[in-house]
């Protein structure tokens, strides 16, 4: 994913705080990779690599220092492929992506603090750009109010627009169509005091895995 340029997070942060003009909740923006998987692509290559000299041993007459030398280089262009983070992302298996994706956006529900407001009026809308992978997770007050599905059509919708390239004008989008979901049922009360960030935060994958 290429950074956002200071323009484009002022565009996200404005959208938010228009949002959060019409609505009691909060929302917050977060984008990353959710994993390197560097790991899972380390012990493909390796069991890749142990699998090369079956079918030579059987199928031919070569002899094992052949054998060998091609199941080093095999091992060798593995690992340099690995460096390659759309390599890592492509092969591992959807079921990994999103299920790491999910545990990471619920790990920045809490770290972002969505849980702390008052009202319990929290909303994290979370992006996995690399798994191409989004999700809507909100607190107690709002799930009391707002079905479920009105999260999923908006993640579905999301999700179509990110394979699109079109990501700031995605995002704003989304923050739109979140704060006029929340501006249905948890209009502004106030003194409305703004609890959490207005602006995209953007993560680095924080471990290797």
């Amino acid at each position: 994913m290429q950074p956002f340029t200071p323009e484009e997070h002022d565009l996200i942060a404005g959208a938010i705080s228009r949002a959060e003009q019409t609505t009691s909740g909060e929302i917050v923006v977060v984008a990353r990779a959710s994993s390197s998987y560097r790991y899972f692509a380390l012990m493909c290559v390796a069991l890749a690599s142990l699998a090369v000299p079956l079918p030579f041993i059987h199928f031919t007459k070569w002899p094992i220092e052949y054998v060998y030398l091609t199941q080093l280089a095999v091992f060798v262009i593995g690992v340099l492929l690995v460096q390659w983070e759309p390599f890592r992302v492509a092969i591992a298996p959807r079921a990994l992506k999103h299920g790491r994706a999910h545990l990471r956006a619920v790990e920045q529900f809490l770290v972002q603090n969505m849980h702390t407001t008052a009202g319990r009026t929290g909303v994290l809308i979370y992006v996995s750009w690399a798994e191409r992978y989004a999700e809507v997770i909100a607190d107690d007050g709002i799930y009391k109010k707002v079905t479920p599905q009105v999260w999923d059509d908006l993640i579905a919708e999301l999700t179509d627009a990110i394979g699109k390239g079109e990501r700031t004008k995605d995002f704003i989008a989304a923050i739109e169509r979140c704060g006029a979901t929340l501006a249905k049922h948890f209009p502004p009360v106030p003194p409305d005091q703004n609890e959490l960030p207005n602006h995209l935060i953007v993560l680095d994958v924080a471990e290797p895995a």
